[in-house]
């Protein structure tokens, strides 16, 4: 089974390109199932309901979230009501939705989960008890299992890898817009990458306009930033997972 991840959508633009190209490359690369970071989706700040939808038809089967899951509020409904979308798992428990799935891809039970790092970020629940819980939980309910490790610091992300290796299929990081060069089968057989990078304006900064970005560094006075314009470009890892021998062969990344 080919799983590919995909980085941060950000901007109405990333979705409209994932619309015109995610399909064609899915069959181009014979992609069973696909998980995206949707949470800079509705120009940085949250994804909206019609946005979120937008993503599922451009071919995303599971939408992860992140520190700006409720950035736009008509999206709680949709995450009560879907199991294809999920936020952070380590969000107090009363929050809207939940912090993991579980779905079918060609027969085979894929849990994905979510959770936030808590490093450099907003204090949430110990990302590391809380994922431990979820497995604890869904023991024996699924065959496949994927953690977003949604994350400002890369040590954190790394370190919570370590501690899972083995015990999860498939473990990436997203947050922070740029992609790492460490893609790689960890000693306990985990496919991992600490970041997926951006899909999203190539020209900005991380995404958003430039100008402003460099603006409020130089001055300090508060900027209102938006999307940058141009050239956009989806940025992703394609994990071989081998239904046989009940591991990841392979891990990739991948730009398109």
């Amino acid at each position: 089974m080919k799983i590919l991840a995909i980085g941060d959508i950000v901007g109405s633009a990333a979705v409209a390109y994932l619309n015109k190209n995610l399909w064609k490359k899915r069959d181009e690369l014979g992609v069973e199932l696909v998980v995206a970071n949707g949470e800079n989706a509705s120009e940085i700040h949250g994804v909206s309901a019609a946005l979120a939808e937008d993503i599922f038809a451009a071919g995303v089967d599971v939408i992860t979230l992140g520190n700006h899951s409720f950035g736009k509020r008509d999206i709680c409904n949709l995450l009560n009501d879907s199991n294809a979308i999920i936020r952070p798992a380590n969000y107090p428990p009363f929050v809207p939705g939940s912090g993991s799935t579980i779905i079918n891809a060609c027969g085979w039970r894929v849990l994905c989960m979510n959770v936030l790092g808590t490093a450099l970020m907003e204090p949430m629940s110990c990302p590391f008890e809380t994922v431990d819980k979820l497995l604890a939980r869904e023991k024996g309910n699924y065959d496949i299992s994927i953690l977003d490790i949604h994350a400002e610091s890369t040590s954190e992300k790394i370190a919570l890898a370590r501690y899972f290796d083995g015990r999860i299929d498939i473990i990436f990081g997203t947050h922070t817009h740029v992609a790492t060069a460490d893609e790689q089968i960890l000693q306990g057989g985990t496919g991992y990458i600490t970041d997926l990078g951006m899909s999203g304006p190539v020209n900005g900064v991380i995404g958003a306009d430039a100008a402003a970005v460099i603006e409020r560094m130089r001055t300090k006075i508060p900027t209102y930033f938006k999307i940058a314009d141009g050239e956009v470009r989806v940025c992703g890892a394609v994990f071989d997972y081998d239904t046989d021998k009940r591991c990841v062969t392979s891990v990739k990344r991948i730009t398109f």
